[in-house]
C-alpha cells in the first residue's frame, strides 16, 4: 500500500489487490509504469495479490483509499472481488475508491456505505451511453464519483446529476495529444478535483 497524498490529492493511500487490465488504453499511465518496473509480467493479464487483503487494516488512520490504481478490479475473478469487498465491510474506519471503466458490473457485487463508487470516462459521449448503468448501479447509498482522465472532449450542457465528486486530468506523457483549455473549463459541478496537468492550463 503506497501513500499517495501528495501525488494524486484526491485520496491517502492507493491499494493493488489486483494489478493489470486487459483493455488496452494507449494513454494507460498504470500499464507504462508496469512497462517499467515490472509488476506483472503482462500488464494484460491481471493478477490477484491475496496477501495484499491485510493491508488496510494496518492503518490506525482512517484513511481514503484508491482500490486498484494500478489496474480494473473487474477484470478480477467475481471470487476475488468479493474478497476485496469484503475488506472495505470489515474496516469502515476507511473509504475505499473504486474506480472502473465498467459502471455496470457494480450492479453484481453489493459494496458497504464506506465504499465510493467511481467510473472513469473520457469524453461526454462515453458517459451519456453508461449513464443508465452507472446511476442505478449497486446500493444507491453510495456517494459516486467520475474520473475524467485524461480528458479528451468537451463537457457543455452535461448535467452530472447523482455525482459528488468529480477529478479532471489532462493526458502527459511523451506522446500525450494536446488537451483545450476549453474542454476543463466546460465541466460544471460543485465539486471538482482538478490535478495538477489539468491546474497548469487553468493556472491555479
Amino acid at each position: 500500500m503506497n501513500n499517495i497524498k501528495n501525488t494524486i490529492g484526491w485520496a491517502d493511500y492507493s491499494w493493488n489487490p489486483i494489478v493489470g487490465c486487459r483493455k488496452g488504453c494507449y494513454y494507460c499511465y498504470a500499464k507504462a509504469m508496469n512497462d517499467r518496473f515490472k509488476f506483472i509480467p503482462d500488464f494484460s493479464k491481471p493478477q490477484f495479490f491475496p496477501e495484499r487483503l491485510l493491508e488496510p487494516a494496518k492503518l490506525k488512520k482512517p484513511s481514503k483509499i484508491f482500490v486498484c490504481s494500478m489496474g480494473e478490479i473487474f477484470d478480477g475473478e467475481p471470487d476475488d472481488v468479493m474478497k476485496i469487498i469484503r475488506v472495505a465491510k470489515d474496516n469502515p474506519q476507511h473509504t475505499f475508491m473504486f474506480l472502473t471503466q465498467h459502471p455496470n458490473r457494480y450492479r453484481l457485487f453489493y459494496f458497504p456505505d464506506n465504499c465510493m463508487l467511481g467510473v472513469t470516462i473520457t469524453k461526454d459521449t462515453a458517459l451519456n451511453s453508461a449513464q443508465y448503468d452507472w446511476l442505478t448501479c449497486g446500493n444507491l447509498n453510495n456517494k459516486k464519483f467520475i474520473s475524467i482522465e485524461p480528458i479528451m472532449g468537451d463537457f457543455s450542457g452535461f448535467i452530472f446529476d447523482g455525482i459528488d465528486l468529480v477529478i479532471i486530468g489532462a493526458m502527459t506523457g511523451p506522446k500525450a495529444k494536446p488537451t483545450q483549455k476549453e474542454w476543463i473549463e466546460s465541466v460544471k459541478h460543485h465539486n471538482i478535483f482538478y490535478k495538477e496537468s489539468a491546474k497548469r492550463f487553468l493556472q491555479i
